[in-house]
């Protein structure tokens, strides 16, 4: 019956992160996944979650089905956080709202929405973009390209390049764009070229889709939102997709939420109602406990103030360590590759390590990099960045 099913390769973070699980070595450093560690290399558990949680379960009642659009004040939360509490789009009632099962959960039902509205629109991704963009939409039925992105010269960005290609597309293409912290090059847009793009997106009447996974690691929480905010100030129609498996360290609780910014409160309630419908027949209603952990704390003022500065502080120990990799390897590696560790922003860097050179550097010394050269600077820590930057050294002092 099943004879004539390919068998699955497997996600290639995913699993190389299983393959660093079986690796023996005592002084292997995993830097491929998506994962902020803290200086120990755990996984925190931060203590507004913390404390939010304890307050639940003293809360403990029973557990009914959430409605399909989720947990009303986890929504509610999640336009405030993403949209601003003084956003007119959102006091107006222009923008529809849904939980969702993470990020990627977010991607799938604005995909299935998408295509069900705009069958004949095609997609297209930065280059390079996370792989699981690609994947989602693909597997949503849609053909994805790509657009001009990242610099490999230089490590920055080729914007110019970029708005050149999207000011071709046809109209009602979807664009993605990352809100802040890129995966995988770590290179964003400013503010001024933020403001350029959304020109051009709405003068080709293009769907922008605005994937934001990492909100606080960058900027900060309302600068890291600002295209998301520019295009609700402007009316742009958008997708937005938020996670809160970074910035709150819930990745197993998959809390996430898709919002569509709509010309008029009568359109997102439409839109509201069709996005239930893609939910109902994807997962038919989200799970219950981390949404209302995400809503005590962001309507919490006392647990919002900790977890706001417990977020700062993990996103100053990531520029710490960026720092710290970037003086480690000083003397060692030409200087466009050195000043992007500083330049690049969030969890992400890329190293302009080679495929072959990332293989010994994990072969050899035990440090697992993506094969793009993509380092998940999060999992870095005081006891293995210097380690890490002797390893690359050496790797790249022998070609």
């Amino acid at each position: 019956m099943f004879e004539h099913i390919d068998a699955y390769p497997g996600d290639p973070i995913l699993s190389l992160n299983e393959n660093f699980a079986k690796d023996p070595r005592t002084n292997k450093v995993n830097l491929s996944i998506g994962i902020y560690y803290d200086d120990d290399g755990r996984l925190p558990v931060m203590q507004a979650v913390r404390e939010a949680e304890a307050q639940l379960l003293g809360e403990v009642g029973p557990k009914p089905y959430l409605p399909m659009a989720g947990l009303a004040t986890y929504r509610d939360a999640v336009q405030a956080l993403v949209f601003g509490d003084d956003s007119p789009a959102r006091a107006d009632g222009r923008i529809a709202t849904v939980q969702t099962l993470g990020g990627s959960g977010a991607l799938k039902v604005g995909a299935d929405f998408i295509k069900r509205y705009f069958p004949g629109a095609q997609v297209w991704v930065s280059d390079p973009t996370w792989d699981n963009h690609r994947f989602i939409f693909e597997r949503a039925g849609f053909t994805v390209n790509t657009y001009p992105y990242y610099d490999e010269a230089t490590g920055g960005l080729r914007f110019d390049a970029m708005v050149d290609a999207i000011d071709k597309l046809p109209a009602r293409s979807v664009v993605l764009l990352h809100a802040c912290c890129h995966n995988p090059t770590g290179v964003d847009l400013n503010d001024a070229q933020w403001v350029q793009l959304i020109d051009v997106l709405k003068k080709r009447e293009l769907l922008p889709f605005v994937d934001m996974a990492y909100q606080g690691f960058g900027s900060g929480l309302d600068a890291d939102a600002f295209v998301i905010r520019e295009l609700a100030r402007q009316g742009v129609p958008a997708f937005v997709a938020n996670s809160f498996s970074k910035n709150f360290s819930l990745y197993g609780e998959r809390c996430g939420g898709l919002s569509v910014i709509c010309e008029s409160a009568e359109a997102a309630d439409r839109v509201l109602g069709q996005l239930t419908s893609a939910v109902r027949s994807n997962y038919s209603n989200p799970p219950t406990h981390g949404a209302k952990i995400v809503a005590k704390v962001l309507s919490t003022p006392a647990l919002r103030k900790s977890w706001e500065a417990e977020l700062m502080a993990m996103c100053q120990r990531i520029t710490r360590m960026r720092g710290a990799i970037h003086d480690g390897l000083r003397g060692h590696v030409p200087e466009t590759m050195l000043s992007r560790y500083l330049e690049q922003r969030g969890m992400f860097t890329y190293t302009g390590l080679s495929a072959t050179q990332v293989d010994v550097l994990r072969d050899t010394y035990g440090v697992y990099l993506i094969r793009s050269g993509r380092m998940c600077v999060a999992g870095l820590n005081e006891k293995n960045v210097a380690v890490v930057a002797d390893s690359i050294a050496k790797v790249l002092s022998h070609g």
